[in-house]
C-alpha cells in the first residue's frame, strides 16, 4: 500500500466514523440543522454515507436535486429531509446504529401498511403514519 493509499483510506475511515457520531449525538437531529432550521445536506449525506444524489434518491427526488445551491432550501427537499431524519433518529436506537435503521427504513417491510417500506411510505407523504408506527412500537405495541 503507497502512502497515499494509506492516507485515503485512513481519512475515509475518519469520515466514517465522525458521520456515525453525528447520528449518535445526544442531539442528532439539531447537529444535522443550520441556524435557520434548515437541514445541512451534506452533514445529512455524510451522516448516512451517502452521495448528494443518493440522498436525493432515498428521498425521492430527482437526483439532480441536491447538486443545484438554489434547490437546496426548496421547501419539499428540505421537508422531505427532516422526515428521513426525524424516522432515522426513532429507530436508531432498537437498530443498532444509524447504518442500520438507514437499512431498516429503505428495505424492512412493514406488515401494517401492506408491506411497503417507511421509504416507500415517507417518499408518498405518509411520514407521520410511519413515525406514529414507530412509536406505537416503542411503547410496547405489536408490528
Amino acid at each position: 500500500m503507497t502512502q497515499t493509499t494509506k492516507k485515503a483510506a485512513l481519512t475515509a475511515s475518519r469520515q466514517r466514523l465522525k458521520a456515525r457520531a453525528v447520528m449518535n449525538g445526544p442531539r442528532s437531529l439539531a447537529s444535522l440543522m443550520d441556524e435557520p432550521g434548515g437541514m445541512k445536506i451534506d452533514e445529512v449525506a455524510k451522516a448516512f454515507v451517502m452521495s448528494r444524489a443518493q440522498l436525493a434518491e432515498t428521498a425521492g427526488l430527482a437526483r439532480k436535486v441536491f447538486q443545484k445551491a438554489s434547490c437546496n432550501d426548496a421547501s419539499e427537499a428540505q421537508t422531505r429531509l427532516r422526515e428521513i431524519v426525524e424516522v432515522i433518529s426513532l429507530v436508531q436506537g432498537w437498530a443498532g446504529g444509524p447504518a442500520q435503521a438507514m437499512a431498516w427504513y429503505r428495505a424492512e417491510s412493514i406488515p401494517a401498511f401492506s408491506g411497503r417500506t417507511a421509504e416507500a411510505l415517507v417518499k408518498s407523504g405518509q411520514a407521520g403514519a410511519v413515525r406514529d408506527y414507530v412509536d406505537h412500537l416503542a411503547t410496547g405495541g405489536y408490528a
